[in-house]
C-alpha cells in the first residue's frame, strides 16, 4: 500500500494532530527523586521522595515526604543522605503515601536523573502494595545527557556535573526534593539544546533518547499511510513474506514506534533491516482486532514473532478407543479430552494426577475384551490397578471407572479432585510435607487444567452466541461467535440502534462448521480470547441458540482454591495446608 502522490504545487496538506505530536510546552512532566536504604528494588526501601511537577516551564506543584522504610538505615546512606533512622521513625509508611504520590504524577511524563533507578523502584513499590502502574512515558535526564553533550563539554553526566553546567538554581546534595529541583534546571537545559535540533515534541523528545540505527531512521517513511485506527499489521520482507503481525489500538502510533526505537528487542530490529512494505487491516473492535492476530500468525507463521505461529500444537490428554481405556497424550484432541497443554511433560503430570484421582490402568498394553490372561504387575499389588489385563475385571465392572472419568472431565462430578484433596491432607497430617506440597502442586495444576477446557468447551458447545458491550462512545461492540470462533464483528455508534446492526453482522457472518473434540475444531487461543471477552463485565448476551453455562460440579468452583495453592507453591516455606478446604 503506497502512500498517495503529494501536489507539487499549492500548500502542502494540514498535518492530523497524531502527525504533528504533542507539543514539549504542553507536556506535564514530573521530575522526581527517591532515597533508599540501598540495593535492588525489590530488596531496598525507600525512605524519602521529592517530586517537582512543571508544565511550559513553569512550576505547578511540587511533593516531598519522609518514608519509614521499616528498617534501620544503613550507616553509609546516613553518610549520603544525612537521613538517619530517628527522622523517618515517625514518618509514613510507603503504602500510606503510594497512592497519593501516584496520583501526584498521573497524567504526566516522569523524568529522573538515571530514571532506570528511580522507576525501578516504583515499580516494585506497586508490585507490592497493590496500586497498579500506568506505565508513563519517562525521560531519563542521565541518558539524555550522553545523547545531546559532547565529551568535551560534559565529560560525566552526573547530577551534580550537569547541575553545575546548566547553572541550576538548586544544588543537589543526595535529599530528594532539592535532588529533584535540580533535575529540573538541567530539564530545561537540555530541552533548550535540543531545542536546536528540531526537536518540538514529546514523540521527538523520548525517539532522541533511544539510539537509532539508520536502517530504522531510513524507512520510516513506510509508516506515513498507516491510518490512526484499531487493528492488525504486518511487516513484508523483500519476497513479500510476513516477517511480523502485531495488533494496536492506534496502527500509526504502534507502526511507528519500531522506527524510533520504542522496541528495543535486538530481533525487532534486525526485522526493520528487512523490511520493504507494510500492510494492516483496520478492526471494528479490539477482539476482531485480536482474532485477526492471531488468524495471521496461523496462516502466515512469521519468523519474528514468538508466539501462536503454531496453534494446533499443543498437547491433549484422552481416553483411548478400547475396551479397557487407558489415559494418552495426544496431538488431535478427542472427545472428553482435556488440554492444550503447551508442553508435553506437562500433559504427562496431568496423566499422572488423574490416575492418582481415578482407578483408571496405567499400564500401556492393549487388553482384549475377553481373555485377558497376563500377569498383574506391582500396581496391582499397592492396589492402584485392579489387573484387567489378567482378566480380575471385565468390561463391564470397568466402565464405571470410565463414567467417572468422563464425568470428571465434563464436570458432572468433582470426586476425584475431592479424592486428591484428601490425599494431601492425610500427607500432611502424617507430616510428610514435601509429598503433601508434590501432590498439592499437582491437583492444583489439574484443577486449573479441568477449569480451563470446561470454560472454553461450554463457549465452543453454542452453534451461534450474540454478544454487546459498551465501546467507551455511548455505542455497541458486537460479536457474532459460532462455536468458539469470531464469525462476524462489528459497531453500532452511538445514536445508531443497534439491532438492525446486529442482524446485518448474523447474515454477513461465517458459516462455522463444528469439528471434533472438546472446542469443536476451534484453536484454543481464538476460543480462549473469545470467552475472556465474554467474561468481561459489561457483556450482554443478546442472544444464544443454547444456554451458556458452566457446569455446577466443575473444576471452575476449584478456582479460588487453585489460587491459593498457586500462592503458597510461590511461597515455598508456608504450611502446605495454606490453600484452606476444597470447594
Amino acid at each position: 500500500m503506497d502512500a498517495p502522490a503529494r501536489p507539487v504545487t499549492g500548500p502542502d496538506p494540514q498535518l492530523s494532530f497524531g502527525e504533528l505530536g504533542t507539543p514539549l510546552s504542553a507536556v506535564t512532566f514530573v521530575v522526581l527523586d527517591l532515597e533508599t536504604t540501598g540495593g535492588p528494588p525489590d530488596s531496598d526501601a525507600i525512605t524519602e521522595i521529592g517530586a517537582v511537577k512543571v508544565r511550559g516551564g513553569e512550576v505547578i506543584g511540587e511533593f516531598a515526604t519522609l518514608v519509614d522504610p521499616g528498617v534501620a538505615v544503613p550507616p553509609q546512606i546516613v553518610q549520603l543522605t544525612g537521613i538517619t533512622t530517628a527522622m523517618v521513625r515517625d514518618a509514613p509508611r510507603l503504602p500510606a503515601v503510594l497512592g497519593a504520590f501516584l496520583e501526584f504524577c498521573a497524567g504526566a511524563v516522569l523524568v529522573a536523573h538515571n530514571a532506570p533507578f528511580d522507576i525501578g523502584h516504583l515499580r516494585a513499590a506497586c508490585r507490592r502494595h497493590g496500586p497498579s502502574w500506568a506505565r508513563p512515558a519517562v525521560v531519563c535526564t542521565a541518558r539524555l545527557g550522553r545523547r545531546v553533550l559532547s565529551r568535551d563539554e560534559a565529560p560525566s553526566c552526573r547530577l551534580s556535573a550537569l547541575a553545575t553546567l546548566f547553572r541550576a538554581r538548586t544544588r543537589p546534595v543526595h535529599r530528594a526534593l532539592d535532588d529533584a529541583k535540580a533535575t529540573v534546571d538541567v530539564l530545561h537545559g537540555l530541552l533548550e539544546r535540543v531545542g536546536g535540533r528540531g526537536v518540538s515534541t514529546l514523540e521527538d523528545l523520548l525517539a532522541l533518547q533511544v539510539e537509532v540505527s539508520p536502517a530504522q531512521r531510513a524507512k520510516r517513511h513506510l509508516a506515513d499511510a498507516v491510518p490512526e485506527e484499531p487493528g492488525v499489521y504486518l511487516f513484508r520482507g523483500p519476497g513479500d513474506e510476513v516477517l511480523y503481525v502485531g495488533t494496536s489500538a492506534d496502527l500509526r502510533r504502534r507502526v511507528r514506534s519500531y522506527f524510533t526505537g520504542g522496541d528495543k528487542r535486538a530481533r525487532m530490529k534486525e526485522m526493520i533491516g528487512l523490511v520493504e512494505r507494510i500492510d494492516w487491516v483496520v478492526c471494528a473492535t479490539s477482539l476482531e482486532a485480536e482474532v485477526r492476530e492471531l488468524r495471521l500468525l496461523a496462516g502466515h507463521a512469521p519468523r519474528y514473532n514468538r508466539r501462536s505461529r503454531f496453534p494446533h500444537r499443543g498437547w491433549w490428554v484422552a481416553l483411548t478407543d478400547e475396551p479397557f481405556p487407558r489415559l494418552s497424550v495426544v496431538r488431535t484432541p478427542r472427545a472428553d479430552a482435556v488440554g492444550p497443554f503447551g508442553r508435553r511433560p506437562d500433559a504427562v503430570r496431568a496423566v499422572e494426577a488423574l490416575q492418582d484421582a481415578l482407578p483408571l490402568r496405567p499400564c500401556t498394553q492393549r487388553i482384549p475384551a475377553r481373555g485377558a490372561a497376563g500377569t498383574p504387575c506391582a500396581l496391582h499389588e499397592m492396589g492402584r490397578c485392579a489387573a484387567p489385563c489378567a482378566g480380575h475385571l471385565d468390561v463391564e465392572a470397568y466402565r464405571p471407572v470410565v463414567a467417572d472419568a468422563r464425568a470428571l472431565v465434563r464436570g458432572a462430578d468433582d470426586a476425584g479432585l475431592r479424592r486428591l484433596s484428601t490425599t494431601v491432607g492425610e500427607l500432611a497430617a502424617a507430616e510428610r510435607f514435601e509429598d503433601a506440597a508434590a501432590h498439592r502442586d499437582r491437583l492444583a495444576d489439574l484443577a486449573a487444567a479441568l477449569g480451563r477446557v470446561q470454560r472454553l468447551s461450554a463457549v465452543a458447545a453454542a452453534p451461534e452466541m450474540i454478544a454487546a458491550r459498551p465501546d467507551g462512545a455511548r455505542g455497541w461492540d458486537l460479536a457474532v461467535v459460532r462455536h468458539g470462533r469470531l464469525a462476524s464483528a462489528g459497531r453500532a455508534r452511538r445514536g445508531t440502534p443497534p439491532m438492525p446492526v446486529v442482524e446485518a453482522l448474523v447474515a454477513s457472518a461465517e458459516t462455522v462448521l463444528p469439528g471434533d473434540g472438546p472446542l469443536r475444531g476451534a484453536p484454543p487461543e481464538e476460543v480462549a480470547v473469545v470467552t475472556r471477552w465474554l467474561e468481561r463485565p459489561g457483556t450482554r448476551m443478546v442472544r444464544t441458540t443454547t444456554p451458556w453455562a458452566m457446569p455446577a460440579a466443575g473444576a471452575g468452583a476449584w478456582a479460588g482454591w487453585v489460587g491459593r495453592a498457586r500462592e503458597a507453591r510461590r511461597g515455598a516455606g508456608e504450611a502446605v495446608n495454606a490453600p484452606g478446604e476444597p470447594p
